[in-house]
């Protein structure tokens, strides 16, 4: 089953691995979106469209108005919560103008540190 991975890194580890990558000719087997900070990662997965992802973990490219049926919500206000996720790169969109999450589960990572006192 195909993970995405959701994680909270600063630019200069994610451009390091983009480094690595290009000198090796290989790229990592696994797919990450990285965010800047954890209250970030937090607003991109408002509870609401962590149901978004749940119904459409394997379903395959759907519309907005399936999303909505699925998920039992308003077209409105699931086209506004898939629009912020294909902005973040967790949703795709196809050629048809269908919504597709191509993974079968999202793995989310990231630590919170204290503040410099």
């Amino acid at each position: 089953m195909n993970t995405l991975e959701l994680g909270v890194r600063p630019l200069s580890a994610a451009l390091d691995d983009f480094d690595s990558a290009w000198k090796s000719g290989r790229a990592s087997p696994r797919t990450r979106i990285d965010f800047a900070s954890p209250e970030l990662l937090l607003e991109v997965l408002r509870n609401r469209r962590l149901d978004l992802l749940r119904a459409l973990a394997g379903a395959g490219p759907l519309s907005l108005r399936e999303i909505a049926r699925r998920t039992r919500r308003d077209v409105k206000a699931v086209h506004r919560d898939v629009h912020a996720l294909l902005q973040a790169g967790v949703l795709e969109k196809t050629a048809t103008g269908r919504i597709e999450f191509p993974y079968g589960r999202v793995h989310v990572d990231f630590e919170i540190e204290p503040e410099a006192a």
